[in-house]
């Protein structure tokens, strides 16, 4: 599962990477949401994947070898959360570009109003 995973975060990357390379800013800012959710599953592997128990520790003892690792799964968390903020305003912002210039193309804008 953790291949299946680190295979799909290069995926991921490389997606992200091509995207942010192309001339257009709508595609511009999709590479950078699958770069977001490409280092958010990196994060979230680098704990590994532990089927076992949520970090709750009772009053038995336990063996914390089986217990899931809960400081990554709230990075990844709060990295969503703001992943998905700035995309939520860079999509603004790209709608006022649009609005103000009619192109999404970056080579069209050569002048530029001083």
């Amino acid at each position: 599962m953790e291949i299946l995973l680190s295979a799909l975060t290069g995926l991921l990357y490389a997606g992200g990477v091509y995207l942010i390379l192309r001339r257009s800013i709508l595609k511009f800012i999709i590479g950078i949401i699958f770069m977001s959710n490409a280092t958010n599953l990196l994060v979230f592997l680098s704990a590994g994947i532990v089927p076992g128990q949520p970090a709750f520790v009772g009053d038995a003892p336990s063996d914390t070898e089986l217990m899931a690792d809960p400081l990554p799964q709230a990075l990844v968390l709060t990295a969503i959360v703001i992943g998905f903020g700035i995309a939520v305003f860079t999509l603004a912002l790209k709608y006022k570009f649009f609005k103000a210039t009619s192109t999404d193309d970056l080579d069209q804008l050569t002048n530029t109003d001083a």
